[in-house]
Protein backbone atom coordinates (compact mmCIF):
# COMPACT_ATOMS: atom_id res chain seq x y z
CA UNK A 1 0.00 0.00 0.00
CA UNK A 2 1.18 3.57 -1.13
CA UNK A 3 1.92 6.24 1.57
CA UNK A 4 -1.02 9.15 1.05
CA UNK A 5 1.79 11.49 2.00
CA UNK A 6 4.60 10.41 -0.88
CA UNK A 7 4.45 13.12 -3.22
CA UNK A 8 5.36 11.22 -6.27
CA UNK A 9 1.90 9.11 -5.41
CA UNK A 10 0.25 12.61 -4.90
CA UNK A 11 1.41 13.66 -8.56
CA UNK A 12 0.31 10.71 -9.97
CA UNK A 13 -3.20 10.98 -8.31
CA UNK A 14 -3.45 14.76 -9.65
CA UNK A 15 -2.39 13.41 -13.25
CA UNK A 16 -4.88 10.96 -13.25
CA UNK A 17 -7.21 13.45 -11.93
CA UNK A 18 -6.85 15.64 -15.29
CA UNK A 19 -6.63 12.75 -17.67
CA UNK A 20 -9.60 12.44 -20.04
CA UNK A 21 -8.37 8.53 -21.31
CA UNK A 22 -6.61 5.61 -20.03
CA UNK A 23 -2.92 6.57 -19.03
CA UNK A 24 -0.27 3.60 -19.29
CA UNK A 25 2.25 3.18 -16.59
CA UNK A 26 4.51 4.24 -18.94
CA UNK A 27 3.06 7.59 -19.58
CA UNK A 28 2.35 8.09 -16.05
CA UNK A 29 6.29 7.20 -15.19
CA UNK A 30 7.60 9.71 -17.35
CA UNK A 31 5.02 12.49 -16.05
CA UNK A 32 6.36 12.11 -12.67
CA UNK A 33 9.80 11.54 -13.46
CA UNK A 34 10.46 7.61 -12.28
CA UNK A 35 11.02 4.35 -13.48
CA UNK A 36 7.66 2.56 -15.07
CA UNK A 37 7.93 -0.16 -12.44
CA UNK A 38 7.89 2.39 -9.39
CA UNK A 39 4.98 3.92 -11.28
CA UNK A 40 3.20 0.50 -11.27
CA UNK A 41 4.05 -0.21 -7.58
CA UNK A 42 2.47 3.06 -6.45
CA UNK A 43 -0.15 2.58 -8.71
CA UNK A 44 -1.42 -0.17 -7.43
CA UNK A 45 -1.00 0.71 -3.80
CA UNK A 46 -3.24 4.22 -4.36
CA UNK A 47 -5.64 1.79 -5.83
CA UNK A 48 -5.34 -0.67 -2.77
CA UNK A 49 -5.78 2.69 -0.38
CA UNK A 50 -8.91 3.90 -2.19
CA UNK A 51 -10.45 0.46 -1.81
CA UNK A 52 -9.06 0.63 2.36
CA UNK A 53 -10.99 3.63 2.80
CA UNK A 54 -14.00 2.89 1.08
CA UNK A 55 -13.11 6.52 -1.01
CA UNK A 56 -15.93 7.36 -3.30
CA UNK A 57 -13.16 7.03 -6.09
CA UNK A 58 -11.36 3.75 -7.24
CA UNK A 59 -8.79 3.71 -9.65
CA UNK A 60 -8.55 0.83 -11.78
CA UNK A 61 -6.31 -0.49 -14.35
CA UNK A 62 -8.39 -0.33 -18.03
CA UNK A 63 -7.74 -0.80 -22.13
CA UNK A 64 -3.90 -0.98 -20.98
CA UNK A 65 -3.32 2.11 -18.60
CA UNK A 66 -5.11 3.70 -15.45
CA UNK A 67 -8.13 5.67 -14.94
CA UNK A 68 -10.17 6.90 -12.01
CA UNK A 69 -13.77 6.19 -11.88
CA UNK A 70 -16.50 7.16 -9.17
CA UNK A 71 -17.38 3.98 -6.61
CA UNK A 72 -20.25 1.63 -8.29
CA UNK A 73 -21.87 2.14 -4.62
CA UNK A 74 -22.10 5.91 -5.24
CA UNK A 75 -23.84 5.20 -8.46
CA UNK A 76 -27.17 6.65 -7.59
CA UNK A 77 -26.08 9.40 -5.59
CA UNK A 78 -23.36 10.46 -9.14
CA UNK A 79 -26.83 9.86 -11.36
CA UNK A 80 -28.68 12.22 -9.40
CA UNK A 81 -26.59 14.63 -9.89
CA UNK A 82 -25.63 14.22 -13.46
CA UNK A 83 -29.35 14.30 -14.02
CA UNK A 84 -30.06 17.53 -11.81
CA UNK A 85 -27.20 19.43 -13.62
CA UNK A 86 -28.63 18.64 -17.42
CA UNK A 87 -31.67 20.91 -16.62
CA UNK A 88 -29.19 24.23 -14.65
CA UNK A 89 -28.98 26.70 -16.34
CA UNK A 90 -25.49 26.58 -18.65
CA UNK A 91 -22.70 29.21 -17.61
CA UNK A 92 -21.02 31.99 -20.29
CA UNK A 93 -18.48 29.10 -20.53
CA UNK A 94 -20.82 26.66 -21.44
CA UNK A 95 -22.65 29.29 -23.96
CA UNK A 96 -19.61 29.90 -25.83
CA UNK A 97 -17.94 26.07 -26.13
CA UNK A 98 -21.20 25.23 -27.41
CA UNK A 99 -21.22 28.07 -29.93
CA UNK A 100 -18.07 27.05 -30.97
CA UNK A 101 -18.53 23.30 -31.44
CA UNK A 102 -22.10 23.96 -32.74
CA UNK A 103 -20.62 26.15 -35.89
CA UNK A 104 -17.30 24.28 -36.16
CA UNK A 105 -17.93 20.70 -35.45
CA UNK A 106 -16.38 18.36 -35.19
CA UNK A 107 -14.05 19.86 -33.66
CA UNK A 108 -10.98 18.75 -30.97
CA UNK A 109 -10.49 19.99 -26.68
CA UNK A 110 -7.67 21.89 -28.04
CA UNK A 111 -8.81 23.78 -31.41
CA UNK A 112 -11.52 24.92 -29.22
CA UNK A 113 -9.44 26.12 -25.98
CA UNK A 114 -7.08 27.81 -28.38
CA UNK A 115 -10.33 29.96 -29.94
CA UNK A 116 -11.57 30.63 -26.33
CA UNK A 117 -7.90 31.09 -25.38
CA UNK A 118 -8.42 29.13 -22.68
CA UNK A 119 -8.92 25.42 -21.20
CA UNK A 120 -12.04 23.95 -21.93
CA UNK A 121 -11.89 20.51 -20.76
CA UNK A 122 -13.92 20.92 -17.84
CA UNK A 123 -16.45 23.00 -19.61
CA UNK A 124 -16.78 20.13 -22.60
CA UNK A 125 -16.85 16.86 -19.72
CA UNK A 126 -19.97 19.15 -18.53
CA UNK A 127 -22.11 19.52 -22.08
CA UNK A 128 -21.40 15.73 -22.64
CA UNK A 129 -22.80 15.27 -19.30
CA UNK A 130 -25.48 17.12 -20.25
CA UNK A 131 -26.20 15.49 -23.64
CA UNK A 132 -25.63 18.95 -25.43
CA UNK A 133 -22.91 17.79 -27.36
CA UNK A 134 -20.67 14.31 -28.03
CA UNK A 135 -17.64 12.45 -29.04
CA UNK A 136 -18.14 11.88 -32.62
CA UNK A 137 -15.02 10.49 -33.92
CA UNK A 138 -11.40 10.74 -34.21
CA UNK A 139 -9.01 13.08 -36.04
CA UNK A 140 -6.05 11.83 -38.15
CA UNK A 141 -2.90 12.60 -36.62
CA UNK A 142 -0.98 12.61 -33.78
CA UNK A 143 -2.31 11.20 -30.92
CA UNK A 144 -5.94 11.17 -32.35
CA UNK A 145 -7.57 13.54 -30.60
CA UNK A 146 -11.29 12.80 -30.05
CA UNK A 147 -13.54 15.08 -31.89
CA UNK A 148 -16.94 17.11 -30.60
CA UNK A 149 -19.84 17.57 -32.00
CA UNK A 150 -23.91 18.56 -31.47
CA UNK A 151 -26.11 16.20 -30.53
CA UNK A 152 -29.70 15.40 -31.56
CA UNK A 153 -30.92 16.69 -27.56
CA UNK A 154 -28.59 19.82 -28.61
CA UNK A 155 -31.25 20.13 -32.00
CA UNK A 156 -34.41 19.51 -30.22
CA UNK A 157 -33.68 22.45 -27.51
CA UNK A 158 -32.88 24.94 -30.12
CA UNK A 159 -36.24 23.93 -32.28
CA UNK A 160 -33.62 22.94 -35.51
CA UNK A 161 -33.90 19.94 -37.90
CA UNK A 162 -30.24 20.34 -38.03
CA UNK A 163 -27.15 22.27 -37.91
CA UNK A 164 -27.52 23.46 -40.81
CA UNK A 165 -30.19 25.89 -39.87
CA UNK A 166 -28.29 27.55 -37.39
CA UNK A 167 -28.34 31.24 -38.34
CA UNK A 168 -25.08 32.00 -40.65
CA UNK A 169 -22.31 33.57 -38.78
CA UNK A 170 -21.34 35.99 -41.40
CA UNK A 171 -23.75 38.54 -40.90
CA UNK A 172 -22.33 38.75 -36.77
CA UNK A 173 -19.08 39.24 -37.83
CA UNK A 174 -19.91 42.95 -39.00
CA UNK A 175 -17.95 45.00 -40.93
CA UNK A 176 -14.94 43.43 -39.20
CA UNK A 177 -15.22 40.16 -41.72
CA UNK A 178 -12.80 37.66 -40.59
CA UNK A 179 -11.21 39.55 -37.98
CA UNK A 180 -14.03 40.10 -36.16
CA UNK A 181 -14.08 36.62 -35.18
CA UNK A 182 -14.61 37.07 -31.34
CA UNK A 183 -17.23 39.43 -31.50
CA UNK A 184 -19.09 36.87 -33.52
CA UNK A 185 -18.95 33.88 -31.31
CA UNK A 186 -19.70 36.12 -28.71
CA UNK A 187 -22.92 37.03 -30.61
CA UNK A 188 -23.53 33.39 -31.71
CA UNK A 189 -23.05 32.41 -28.10
CA UNK A 190 -25.57 34.85 -27.36
CA UNK A 191 -28.42 33.49 -29.84
CA UNK A 192 -27.64 29.91 -28.50
CA UNK A 193 -28.16 31.42 -25.00
CA UNK A 194 -31.56 32.46 -25.95
CA UNK A 195 -32.59 29.53 -28.32
CA UNK A 196 -32.03 27.45 -25.34
CA UNK A 197 -34.25 29.86 -23.02
CA UNK A 198 -31.23 30.73 -20.87
CA UNK A 199 -31.99 34.43 -19.07
CA UNK A 200 -29.22 37.07 -20.08
CA UNK A 201 -26.10 37.31 -18.06
CA UNK A 202 -26.58 41.53 -17.76
CA UNK A 203 -28.35 42.65 -14.11
CA UNK A 204 -28.60 39.03 -12.93
CA UNK A 205 -26.19 36.29 -10.54
CA UNK A 206 -23.56 34.39 -12.17
CA UNK A 207 -23.92 31.07 -14.32
CA UNK A 208 -24.43 28.25 -12.01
Amino acid sequence: MSDPRDPVSRELEAVLFVADEPLSSASLAQAVEIDRQEAERLLEGLAEDYTARGSGIVLRPVAGGWRLYTNPDAAPAVERFVLSSRHGRLTKAALETLAIVAYKQPVTRHQISAIRGVNSEGVLRALVDRGLLAEVGREEGPGRPVLYGTTADFLERLGLASVGDLPPLAPLLGDNGGDGREDGEADAAGGVREDLGEPSDEGGPPGA
